[in-house]
């Protein structure tokens, strides 16, 4: 049973700076359609659910907390927090960027979206992939892994050895890395689809300069981009929660 003390609020208000941080930008936890009272709740609830695990960890370690350092560890256990959220809001980020590109692509870049996972407008099909993505990580019980992270976290990143700039931004390049490989890996179909597609009309308005052909080739061109996105959403869904998955878990 873990002794309720001074020591004990210090270390658990400790934890609540990297678990909370790292809520903060993760996604689905940091919605901004979620009420900010909520997301705190959920922080607060999920630092306590963690504490009987963590802090027999913590409390040889940090004996006689002193002021100095014990501020300097806070700010370095909310920059820890705020690195592991932005790694996981980076894949999100560019499934984000792989949605606009697609919309792009199939001639819908003008069609008006609603801002549903992110603060700002995305076109209606880039809305469509990243709230289904979201969607799909709670029904996945990805989550699950995300405190799982954390409670590794804190044996890869112990309390007491601060936060190393050089490690984090290490680990920040090969996440941005992944991630902005998986988006071009699953915006590939759309992108020959679209050079394909205009390289031949571009070849009819040649032809035929006379023709508008820019407005007869629009409705073809969205026709064939939605015929493959019916037949392409479901696997590409599948390829980014794997590969998200999978980076949750190993790291």
């Amino acid at each position: 049973m873990t002794p309720f003390d001074g020591d004990t609020v210090i270390l658990t208000f400790l934890l609540f700076c990297r678990i909370g941080a790292c809520l903060m930008f993760m996604p689905g936890f940091s919605s901004s359609r979620i009420p900010a009272q909520a997301r705190l709740f959920l922080a607060v609830a999920t630092t306590l659910a963690l504490a009987p695990l963590l802090l027999p960890t913590l409390g040889g370690t940090f004996a006689g907390f002193s002021p100095v350092p014990g501020f300097r560890t806070l700010v370095s256990e909310i920059l820890i927090g705020v690195t592991i959220g932005l790694m996981g809001r980076i894949f999100f980020l560019a499934l984000d960027f792989a949605g606009t590109a697609i919309a792009s692509f199939v001639g819908f870049s003008n069609v008006p979206g609603i801002p549903l996972e992110s603060a700002e407008p995305n076109p209606t099909i880039a809305a469509l992939i990243t709230l289904t993505a979201v969607t799909l990580f709670f029904i996945t019980d990805l989550h699950w892994e995300v405190l799982r992270g954390l409670l590794a976290s804190y044996r890869i990143l112990p309390v007491a050895d601060g936060f190393s700039a050089q490690f984090s931004l290490i680990q920040f390049t090969d996440a941005l890395t992944k991630a902005f490989m998986l988006a071009m890996q699953i915006s590939a179909p759309f992108i020959i689809y679209s050079v394909a597609i205009n390289v031949l009309f571009g070849i009819v308005n040649k032809l035929t300069p006379q023709i508008a052909v820019y407005f007869v080739s629009l409705p073809f061109v969205v026709l064939g981009g939605l015929f493959i996105l019916y037949f392409t959403l479901g696997e590409l869904l599948t390829i980014f929660t794997k590969s998200f998955g999978k980076w949750l878990i190993n790291g």
